[in-house]
């Protein structure tokens, strides 16, 4: 599973899955192209990868495609781009719902379309991991924009195989249980609402980052050359309970 000679797009690379998966992936050789909001986290990563780093708002559809134009044309993508807004149902905010849509289901849509657009340009070819949650199979608390903008890019992964299987390009998700993260942080940092949900991993852990990271370097490798079109879920066991 090495990558050299390979480029790769990663999209919320600054922190937490992307970045780690941009480190792993800057070590078996691949030139990263790293896509974040903040221009500090582009810096220090930047340090420890060589690779290209580009600022934007993925929020806003201009700039997500205008990052994906300054990327150019390289091998993989990973979508791995993600926001939260703690709301249920009952007090969900128009904001809350477009923030969440929009970074993990919008920009990710764009950002697919751009890669493939350029890769089918060059010749064919190609991978895209979408970073997906297993939020988008269970339901759990103040999570519903997030369910449904995970659940929703899945959806949006089945559909892309299916037309970009003819170009040569491999669309597949993978989805994570709670990784801590500074967004896992934030959600799953009361013993009373995590300690329900440890029990359930037959592991007896949550994932680390480096955990996404090598799921989402299979997926990206030769190894998994007849994978398109599926879900890995990465979670420890939980959705065998």
């Amino acid at each position: 599973m090495q990558f050299q000679g390979k480029s790769v797009i990663i999209t919320g690379a600054g922190k937490g899955i992307g970045r780690a998966t941009a480190l792993l992936l800057a070590a078996r050789g691949a030139e990263v192209v790293a896509i974040s909001r903040t221009q500090a986290d582009l810096d220090s990563l930047a340090l420890q990868t060589g690779g290209r780093s580009i600022a934007a708002d993925l929020s806003a559809p201009a700039a997500a495609r205008e990052a994906m134009a300054r990327a150019g044309t390289c091998d993989f993508l990973v979508n791995c781009a993600g926001t939260n807004v703690l709301e249920s149902l009952l007090d969900m905010t128009d904001a809350g719902y477009s923030t969440v849509m929009g970074i993990n289901l919008h920009s990710a849509l764009i950002c697919a379309q751009e890669f493939a657009r350029a890769r089918i340009a060059a010749g064919g070819g190609g991978v895209i991991v979408n970073v997906t949650s297993i939020a988008g199979h269970r339901g759990f608390q103040d999570h519903v924009c997030y369910a449904a903008s995970k659940a929703g890019l899945e959806g949006a992964t089945r559909v892309m195989a299916k037309e970009l299987g003819p170009h040569g390009i491999r669309v597949s998700a993978i989805a994570p249980t709670v990784t801590m993260t500074e967004l896992a942080a934030e959600a799953w940092s009361d013993p009373a609402k995590s300690a329900p949900m440890m029990v359930r991993h037959p592991l007896g852990r949550f994932a680390e980052a480096d955990d996404v990271a090598r799921g989402i370097a299979l997926l990206l490798s030769d190894d998994a050359a007849m994978v398109t079109g599926g879900v890995l879920p990465l979670d420890g066991g939980f959705l065998a309970v």
